[in-house]
């Protein structure tokens, strides 16, 4: 699969439709080389024309080529709905130089969303920050699919500042607005969560609502591990920000290096044990590692919801 590298000249999301077709193309190629080759991610785009049927939906191109009548397939048939959840809050733009974790879920996110349309599932998508920013419906039309890379890329260029995020009333009000079973994708560092318990609670109040709604839930916790897990810095003092309130501090990493990831490690582990008690897919997204185990979670669960 054509990995997308941290160079400069994949920065700028000039044409997210070509970057998620390559990104798919890629794995689909090696997904029918592996023990997975068993999905079911090729769908026939056409079908034969019958007698009597209207001929507003015949393809004239391929008939040209073919000298057989084809017609395209209804865009609104769907196997099943989906709706990817951005976080956009500040700390998503972390690290600043190289790939963020935004980006890295903008292009996961375009990526799904051409699998989406490929497998006829209808996808939608949702922007949050410390509120529900945007939603969009579910539609599995190509106009739907540009539409929405056109609001990703407005989300990638819109860098929020000194922005936190509340994951749990978003949550809630998609529990209470789809009304058919569906699945959820929610892209997060997840880390409002790891400042209280109480946010925790929360969080897995909403998901236990969305359960209750018959929906499944995948999260796929972004993060860079070098740095926001192995506290990776030079053997320096260093001047950290947080980028969600702005607070400062001066701190020489090898000095709290062990206690940072002791801490870092108990909280994860804990979410794990949470998603579990749940029955809910926690994912880790490491920013440099591709998008082959997203594409594939997805497939996994899609097969077992059909």
């Amino acid at each position: 699969m054509p990995q997308l590298s941290n160079d400069q000249h994949i920065r700028q999301l000039a044409n997210l439709e070509l970057l998620a077709r390559q990104v798919v193309e890629g794995f689909i190629t090696g997904l029918h080389q592996s023990p997975f080759h068993g999905f079911s991610v090729e769908f026939a785009e056409h079908r034969l024309y019958n007698n009597g049927e209207s001929v507003k939906n015949i393809d004239w191109k391929l008939l040209a080529r073919t000298d057989k009548l084809f017609v395209k397939q209804f865009e609104e048939e769907t196997n099943l709905r989906c709706y990817l959840l951005l976080d956009t809050s500040s700390s998503m733009n972390f690290p600043v130089a190289g790939t963020s974790k935004l980006q890295f879920s903008v292009y996961a996110i375009a990526s799904l969303m051409y699998l989406f349309k490929r497998q006829r599932d209808a996808f939608g998508l949702c922007l949050f920050s410390d509120k529900l920013d945007w939603l969009s419906p579910a539609r599995s039309t190509s106009a739907h699919l540009f539409y929405l890379y056109a609001e990703l890329e407005k989300a990638y260029n819109s860098h929020r500042q000194n922005t936190t995020t509340s994951i749990s009333p978003v949550l809630h009000h998609l529990a209470n607005e789809i009304h058919q079973r569906s699945m959820i994708i929610i892209f997060s560092d997840m880390l409002e969560n790891s400042i209280s318990a109480e946010k925790t609670q929360a969080l897995f109040a909403a998901i236990q609502h969305l359960k209750y709604r018959k929906h499944e839930v995948i999260i796929f916790n972004v993060s860079d591990s070098q740095k926001e897990r192995n506290f990776n810095f030079d053997n320096k003092p260093h001047h950290f920000i947080d980028m969600e309130t702005g607070a400062e501090v001066r701190i020489h990493p090898g000095k709290v290096r062990e206690s940072y990831q002791e801490a870092i490690e108990q909280y994860r582990y804990h979410l794990m044990l949470k998603c579990a008690q749940y029955n809910i897919q926690l994912i880790d997204a490491d920013i440099d590692k591709g998008y082959n185990d997203i594409l594939k979670t997805y497939l996994i669960k899609r097969n077992s919801m059909l």
